[in-house]
Formats: structure tokens, sequence, C-alpha cells
């Protein structure tokens, strides 16, 4: 794999970039995006929603509020079980503070891994399973699919399936969640021996990533957005495929992130999608493939769908 590295960010330096290739690397959608990382799990993959909302606010002051944005990007790859004994769908004090961030801030959340349980001896796929913060009505709330082919396949068994509990369609896309080779944590052998270990996974917490990718690689291209998260869903939902499932799984995928970029140029109206714009070629097909383009920072939490104990919002 040819990996780009960015030398400078000034646009009127002269050019100055330089070419890795490093045999078998494995690289993400938007490999020159700059990461910040907020732990907010404790050991065994667990936490409370107290540490999520003190993250969040971490990252509005961070990013003043919307004033002065640092930040532009948030995923979300975990969750805990909706509990409408509690709050209504998307009304828990998660959610309301995810909704709060999407105003400035696009945020990608992971849809569950729940749509799929065994009824005595008969395995059922399972309707209204999306978790919080999922059901967050701002967020692009993300589903599984097959990473190759998602139209053969659909929808992936486990991955969680709407509509919500108040009837809105979720997931908003679903993208690559079965069998994808990510990061693992620096433990054992691999820790001693200084060497980057990878992990093959399964759920919607890998599939969540690469929506998060795509839109850190958009808004990177058309930094106009910056800013627009809503705008930027609604083009990344426009720039989707149908994959002709039952309405209520909201089944689109992802599939081709050209389609988002040049829908980035381009009314993003129904009636409009035959006038979308190709991309250029040649030299300015450098600057609209980010090559020397100012690379937004992305946000990231956790790489795994990891249980939130969601006990504290009933105190």
């Amino acid at each position: 794999m040819t990996t780009d590295v960015r030398v400078s960010d000034n646009e009127n330096a002269p050019e100055k970039e330089t070419t890795e290739h490093k045999d078998g690397a494995i690289s993400g959608l938007a490999p020159l995006s700059k990461l910040v990382s907020l732990k907010v799990m404790r050991a065994g993959d667990r936490g409370q929603v107290s540490y999520l909302l003190a993250a969040i606010g971490y990252l509005q002051t961070l990013n003043a509020f919307g004033r002065n944005l640092q930040v532009h990007g948030l995923n979300l790859s975990l969750g805990y079980p909706f509990r409408p004994e509690w709050f209504a769908a998307g009304q828990s004090p998660l959610c309301v503070e995810v909704d709060r961030l999407v105003k400035s801030v696009v945020v990608v959340v992971a849809a569950s891994n729940g749509g799929y349980s065994n009824r005595g001896n008969q395995a059922t796929g399972q309707a209204l399973t999306i978790d919080d913060p999922g059901n967050a009505d701002l967020a692009i709330t993300v589903g599984s699919t097959h990473r190759n082919k998602p139209h053969t396949f659909g929808v992936s068994f486990f991955s969680g399936k709407g509509p919500t509990a108040d009837g809105r369609m979720k997931p908003d896309l679903v993208a690559p969640g079965e069998r994808v080779v990510s990061c693992a944590l620096m433990t054992g052998e691999a820790s001693a021996a200084g060497a980057a270990p990878f992990v093959e996974k399964s759920g919607t917490s890998m599939a969540a990533p690469h929506i998060s990718g795509v839109a850190a690689a958009f808004l990177s291209v058309r930094r106009e957005f910056i800013g627009t998260p809503q705008r930027v869903k609604e083009i990344l939902q426009l720039g989707a495929t149908d994959l002709k499932r039952r309405q209520r799984k909201a089944a689109r995928v992802l599939d081709d992130a050209e389609k988002v970029f040049c829908r980035g140029m381009a009314d993003t109206r129904p009636e409009m999608i035959d006038a979308v714009p190709r991309p250029p070629q040649g030299r300015a097909h450098e600057r609209w493939a980010g090559k020397r383009s100012v690379h937004p920072a992305s946000f990231s939490l956790i790489g795994g769908h990891e249980e939130v104990d969601g006990g504290e919002e009933g105190e």
C-alpha cells in the first residue's frame, strides 16, 4: 500500500510531499487526519454514562461551544441498551448531549450488536434494537453490512435494527462491519516487542469508523461544510446506495466516497442526482483527493462495541 505523507499544511508553500511504500501497511479512509483520543472505559470494557458526558463536555469546551472548532468529528463506537422506563427514545441525557454537540460537530455512533437473538430453539432477527446513544436523532447512526457483498447479504444479522421506539428510521447508514481488521491493544508479546498488533473483529463498532473516515476525508476537501454536521449527514445519505431492504431497517450502504465528494459541490435534492459533477483529472485531481488540503481533526473514543453502564441515568 502507498501512504502519502503530508509535510506542510500550507497550500501556498512549495511542494514537499513525500511518498512512503510500506509492504503490508493497513490504512484507514482518512489516514492523514489528526486524532484526539479520550479514554472513557475502565478495565473489562465497561464504563459509566457520566464518563461519556464528561468527554463530550470537554470536547464542547475545546471547541469553545461551536465558536472555534478544533475538532470536527466524533466517533462513538460504544453504547448501552435503551431503557424506555427511564427516558423516551433519544431523550436520555447522553442522547440530548449528543444532539447538542451535532449543532457544530459531526457525530457518528454505532447502532448496536443486538439485532439477533434466540427465542427458545428459534433464532430470530430483532427490530427496535438501536442502543443509546444511537437513538440520538441528529447523530449518524451506523449499522453493519458485509464488506464485499452488501447487496447479496444485506444488513448483518447482528446489526441493531430500527425503527426507534418513537418511530424514527434508524440506522441512518450501514458500512462494512464483518471481519474487519483494525488496531489491537498493545498487550502481551506484541507490547514487549514494540510491534503494532492487529485484530479481526465484527460489529457495528467496526462499521462506524468507516463513516467517520469518509466524513473526515470529505471535510478535508470540502471545508465549507465544517461546522454544518446536518448538511454532512444529508450528503452522506444521498451519496449512499439503497440496499433495497425493508424500509424500517433503513439500509443504505455508503459504498462510493467519490459520490459524496461530488455531492458536496452540487445541489443535494434527489432530482439533481444526475447533475453531480465528476472529479477533475490530472494535477487538479490531487487537490480534489485532498493531498494538498488541510485535513480536519477527528475525535475517536473507543474501538469496539463496549457496553456502557447506564445505571447512573436512573438515579
